[in-house]
């Protein structure tokens, strides 16, 4: 099977269903933004590998990177498309929330904001939140314009950048690098 088809030279793209939409149609934004996201955890986890300290999120980001590829698919349902895709498990948001729980009971509290910077691990992750943010927007412009989208999408992309939040300050943490604060 050829990589390119041809069929989308002219600015469109098929959802699954095979429901054929323009390729700025929110919903082609919404997993396009995922799948940036993917490509942004996979390259955190990937600078986190080299320090045995991380192994743990590691293997979290990879597991991450999986459901998000679910939830990407759950956003490019078209018409006739509703059957052939498995929502993201209300499980994997409750893992990530249990995640969360653990890393905020392990780090100081801070009464103010975090500014990324320090170690580029740390920027990275805050580039994967900041992604994530952008995606989980769209996401929801696509559940309020598609009746067929699952709102769990966007409630596990909403987790998601709380994690990473998190994650980012356990990498200054356990990288041993002084949080920056913003202080007005």
């Amino acid at each position: 099977m050829k990589v390119y088809t041809k069929s989308g030279d002219k600015g469109f793209t098929s959802l699954i269903g095979g429901e054929r939409v323009s390729k700025c149609d929110i919903r082609v934004e919404a997993y396009g933004t995922v799948d940036e996201l993917i490509a942004y955890i996979a390259l955190l986890a990937d600078k986190l590998a080299a320090d045995a300290t991380f192994d743990n999120s590691v293997k979290e980001l990879r597991k991450i990177e999986s459901e998000l590829m679910t939830v990407s698919a759950m956003l490019a349902i078209g018409q006739g498309g509703e059957d052939k895709v498995k929502a993201i498990s209300a499980e994997a948001t409750e893992r990530l929330e249990q995640q969360i729980d653990a890393m905020q009971a392990a780090l100081p509290e801070i009464t103010k904001f975090t500014i990324p910077g320090g170690d580029e691990r740390l920027s990275l992750c805050h580039i994967c939140r900041t992604v994530c943010r952008r995606a989980e927007r769209a996401a929801i412009r696509a559940t309020h314009e598609h009746d067929n989208i699952s709102t769990q999408s966007v409630t596990y992309l909403n987790r998601l950048s709380d994690y990473l939040y998190l994650l980012g300050r356990t990498i200054t943490l356990k990288a041993n690098v002084e949080e920056i604060l913003w202080i007005p």
